[in-house]
């Protein structure tokens, strides 16, 4: 069944390889913009899997691999094995891995199962906690009692620390410092998945002396994973230098073949990509190759081009909290009138082209199970329907049109894509106005500021997800972007809600076919999509790039890119 969840991958070069691995040297990687997080607790973007990746061990994880069934299939990292569940479904018991230590002050130490628990425990600090906290919250045995509890404790360190050490989850239990049992309060088929998330990492016992992800975290970062944390310069350069705690033969995943990594952030995507091909740089972080690049790369057979579909969507999140227009987005006439505006062909070929890119109608992207062919707001060749946009839009009680506000990235070729939005939306007699944000701050500070919400900074914005997790990830997709249980989540930004759908969508969760699987989802994405709280854009592959001297650049699924702990260089 786990397999039937595959995220889609194809593969437009496969890489050359040396013949042998070659230890050593420095990988330099080139970004755009910094991390979201150091903390693991609280990191939330795709981008910043990677970096975790090399600092960081889950209970489970996945092998890089340009094979699309090895990829995403989980296997055991801190945990031996990946296990099988008891007491129908309800209990996993794990069996810790030995010789997988932190680099802590004190010299190496054992991850034990206290690490484990104590690691589910800060994921509801009230400070800063897990933004994918209800996937375990509404599945672990106690947690949700027990995050409650935290929700009123200060957000100061030392009462924190005390209300972590002075309370238990009963569903995670350690009966021994290498066996960690887990306890749900019902059946989920992918509760294995969720382990292999960042946020669901051990954490040794000194973190709780730091405030979550503050400067002094970061500066006496513990890793487990084999590199740690040197150097470090806000928005401009990270450094990662071997974890002298780590060793190969406790991690079957990573081989940390590169002595260094050097991270630059702040460059621009025109002079990320000419420093690969010169040679002067060998990956990158968080870059969309340009279209007019990508053509060129395309056109020469460049054999360091690789897609791979990671499930995810690009869309328009509606604003149906705010006052403006007296309420107008409340209306679904007017937001389906937004849903029959948009022109998704012409953004299909601003993304590069239908090789790429292909337009959507429903909330799953490409490969995600429950992804079906479906439109409840047809137009000829996806082009729109401005037409019947203003006809909506005229019922709805604006004959003469509406004026938006719509916030940007300003990255890559999102001013791009603002445009060709606004002008198809004006063709319906909608108007936008647009704000360009800047990349760091679009998603950290702005899109996740329910005040901005709340008082209307923005009407309409454009924002893209990608599957947490590989596998069976419907729910990674749905539960925290469109479902509300009284407690606001991160990316959910109108605490959108359909009874219904939630309903749908837990049978799904506990089902035991594959068919059943999707097909309960897809009645989820139509559900959701009738009552249009947003207005799907495209399902787009992601087009990976790297510089000459990589070698052996095997996809990690969760980060979307290659593994920086299995690349090697060519000396």
């Amino acid at each position: 069944m786990a397999l039937a969840g595959l995220v889609a991958t194809a593969l437009s070069a496969l890489p050359s390889f040396a013949q042998d691995a070659q230890p050593g040297g420095t990988l330099r990687i080139l970004g755009t913009e910094d991390l979201d997080h150091f903390d693991p607790t609280s990191a939330a973007l795709v981008t910043t899997n990677n970096f975790l990746r090399a600092v960081s061990r889950q209970l489970i994880s996945y092998e890089a691999s340009t094979d699309e069934t090895v990829r995403i299939t989980p296997k055991g990292d801190l945990a031996t094995e990946v296990p099988q569940p008891t007491d129908d479904g309800l209990t996993y018991t794990f069996k810790l891995r030995q010789g997988a230590q932190w680099n802590a002050p004190s010299g190496a130490r054992q991850i034990t199962s206290a690490d484990l628990e104590r690691g589910f425990k800060r994921m509801c600090n009230p400070a800063l906690g897990s933004a994918a906290l209800t996937y375990y919250s509404s599945l672990v045995a106690g947690m949700a009692e027990f995050c409650d509890g935290f929700s009123k404790v200060e957000p100061t360190v030392e009462a924190m620390k005390a209300y972590i050490e002075g309370n238990d989850i009963i569903g995670i239990e350690t009966p021994d410092d290498e066996t960690v049992v887990i306890k749900l309060t019902q059946r989920a088929g992918d509760f294995i998945y969720m382990l292999s998330l960042a946020t669901s990492a051990p954490a040794p016992i000194e973190v709780l002396d730091y405030l979550p992800d503050g400067p002094d975290y970061r500066s006496n970062f513990i890793a487990s994973g084999p590199y740690t944390p040197g150097a470090y310069t806000p928005d401009s350069s990270l450094q990662l230098v071997r974890n002298p705690a780590w060793t190969a033969d406790s991690d079957p995943l990573r081989k940390a073949y590169v002595d260094q990594i050097d991270i630059t952030f702040g460059l621009t995507v025109d002079a990320i990509m000419q420093q690969l091909q010169s040679g002067d740089g060998d990956m990158t972080y968080d870059v969309t190759i340009p279209p007019a690049i990508l053509s060129m790369l395309t056109a020469q057979g460049d054999e360091k081009l690789m897609t791979v579909s990671s499930g995810n969507t690009n869309f328009i999140f509606i604003n149906t909290v705010s006052g403006n227009n007296n309420g107008a987005l409340k209306d679904l006439k007017v937001r389906q009138a937004l849903n029959y505006a948009v022109d998704k062909a012409a953004i299909v070929q601003q993304m590069g082209g239908p090789s790429i890119a292909k337009p959507v109608n429903g909330i799953f992207g490409l490969g995600v199970l429950g992804y079906h062919e479906f439109d409840l707001y047809p137009s000829p060749d996806a082009k729109g329907d401005p037409e019947k946009a203003k006809a909506l839009l005229a019922e709805a009680g604006f004959p003469n049109g509406i004026t938006l506000k719509m916030p940007f990235r300003n990255k890559g070729n999102e001013p791009a894509v603002a445009q060709t939005i606004q002008a198809s939306m004006a063709k319906a007699g909608i108007t936008l106005e647009l704000t360009p944000v800047a990349p760091a701050d679009y998603y950290s500070k702005f899109m996740t500021n329910p005040v901005n919400t709340q008082e209307g900074t923005w009407d309409i914005a454009p924002v893209g997800w990608t599957p947490d997790w590989a596998g069976g990830s419907a729910r990674s997709v749905f539960q925290p972007q469109f479902s509300y249980d009284g407690t606001h989540q991160t990316y959910n930004y109108t605490d959108y809600n359909n009874d219904k759908a939630n309903e749908l969508g837990q049978q799904a969760i506990n089902a035991t076919t594959p068919e059943e699987v999707g097909a309960l989802w897809a009645q989820v994405d139509e559900l959701v999509m009738a009552d249009a709280p947003v207005v799907p854009l495209i399902a787009n592959l992601i087009v990976l790039y790297h510089g000459a001297a990589v070698q052996n650049f095997q996809p990690y699924s969760i980060g979307v890119q290659g593994d920086w702990t299995n690349v090697w260089l060519q000396q």
